[in-house]
């Protein structure tokens, strides 16, 4: 499970780290600059990283590789001294010399030991018109563009200067240090079929399409069935090594049961889709760390978890096993989408329910086919255990009632578990 597991920002101490141990964080996510920050007689500096570039990255990246956390570097923005937009960051360098030479001196850097970073991401949510009414994505202007989104006018030629004044440059780079090249997040508003018309485009100057040039493909904020169209697309033809999603949550944790359900959705997906690679599929949280009650953990000190943060503790202490998928059936008096995975030898299942008491029929001729079974429920937010009653009926069908507990979820007054089924010893 925890392969499918990232977040925003750097683990910065030991503690820290131990703290993403519980939870299975795996992978990191972060800035890399400043470049040249003030004028082009600068240095290239890509030394630091934060939103102020204030932290040291070396450190951070030879503490992830110490403690078995894999790190994404974000390249990314433009110096307001190049910028096309006067004084804009976010919009698209007017010399692109500049922007492929900090690339490359980043790339050069870190793909080298002892950092050995392989996956490098390409800007940050670059869109053009977005739904609801936006003319212009928030981490991407030109022409038009107005701090005042009602005084903004559409950038016609969004798509266009993304793939051939940043995509390209940057992933000719990636790609000649033997490095991939992650797609810059599409932003949930930009809808998946404008992503597929920008992947699908074609450069006129250099003659190749973007998703040509991409190895991962990267969305923000979507469900796991919205990834269905672009895994069909693009993955199962082995056009792209994998899909990630390189933010996920944020204020749709004020729904505690969010995150444990997305996460062990995410992985029943993942294991009806070719997952033979652990880097196929991967959701990084936003963000690991704050002041708000939905952030996994809150600044100290002491840092301490938030409700989000000990929910990823108890899937993580649950579905801790080699995770293969389960083709049987599960009805539930509760939920209709009851969804189930194996973990090594056991099944879990993962319900919610409204009612205390909550019943469940499985139909299952796999791993627990035979033998007697124990079963026991636990809370997906807590952690707290309860004992279930199993028994078989016929011949491959178990029927199971379990006394739900915990913290009700926003919204919906139900409880969510997971329901662990295993041979008795």
């Amino acid at each position: 499970m925890s392969d499918l597991i990232g977040s925003n920002g750097w683990a910065g101490s030991p503690s820290d780290i131990c703290m993403w141990r519980e939870m299975g964080i795996s992978w990191g996510r972060d800035s890399v600059g400043p470049g040249q920050r003030n004028s082009p007689r600068d240095a290239i500096d890509v030394s630091k990283t934060g939103p102020g570039f204030d932290v040291d990255l070396p450190s951070c990246i030879r503490r992830n590789n110490e403690n078995g956390i894999r790190s994404l570097l974000l390249l990314g923005y433009t110096p307001v001294w190049n910028a096309s937009v006067a004084g804009d960051s976010k919009s698209a360098p007017r010399d692109v010399k500049y922007w492929t030479n900090y690339v490359e001196a980043v790339v050069r850097k870190y793909s080298a030991a002892p950092y050995n970073v392989k996956h490098f991401q390409v800007w940050n949510e670059a869109a053009g018109r977005l739904s609801g009414g936006l003319p212009q994505a928030t981490f991407w202007h030109g022409a038009g563009y107005s701090k005042d989104p009602r005084m903004s006018t559409v950038y016609d030629n969004a798509m266009q200067d993304y793939v051939d004044r940043i995509h390209l440059p940057a992933a000719a780079v990636i790609r000649a240090h033997k490095c991939f090249v992650v797609y810059g997040g599409w932003p949930d508003q930009g809808r998946v079929d404008s992503y597929v018309e920008w992947l699908e485009y074609r450069s006129a100057s250099q003659q190749t399409r973007m998703i040509d040039n991409v190895d991962y493909l990267d969305t923000h904020y979507l469900s796991c069935n919205e990834l269905d169209g672009l895994y069909a697309r693009y993955v199962q033809p082995r056009k792209v090594r994998g899909i990630w999603q390189t933010e996920i949550g944020d204020r749709y944790m004020l729904d505690p049961h969010f995150l444990p359900r997305y996460l062990f959705s995410f992985a029943v997906w993942a294991l009806t889709r070719e997952w033979n690679d652990p880097d196929k599929y991967v959701s990084m949280i936003y963000h690991w760390d704050g002041y708000d009650s939905f952030r996994l953990t809150r600044r100290g000190p002491p840092r301490t978890f938030n409700l989000p943060g000990r929910s990823l503790i108890v899937l993580s202490s649950t579905v801790r096993g080699a995770l293969s998928p389960f083709n049987g059936q599960i009805t539930s008096s509760e939920d209709r989408n009851a969804a189930a995975l194996y973990s090594d030898d056991s099944l879990i299942a993962m319900l919610s329910s409204a009612q205390e008491e909550t019943t469940v029929q499985i139909r299952e001729t796999g791993k627990l086919a035979t033998g007697t079974l124990t079963a026991s429920a636990i809370d997906a937010l807590s952690g707290a255990r309860s004992p279930a009653q199993v028994e078989r009926r016929r011949e491959g069908e178990i029927h199971v009632s379990y006394q739900a507990s915990g913290p009700l979820g926003s919204g919906a007054n139900k409880r969510l578990s997971y329901l662990v089924l295993r041979r008795k010893a």
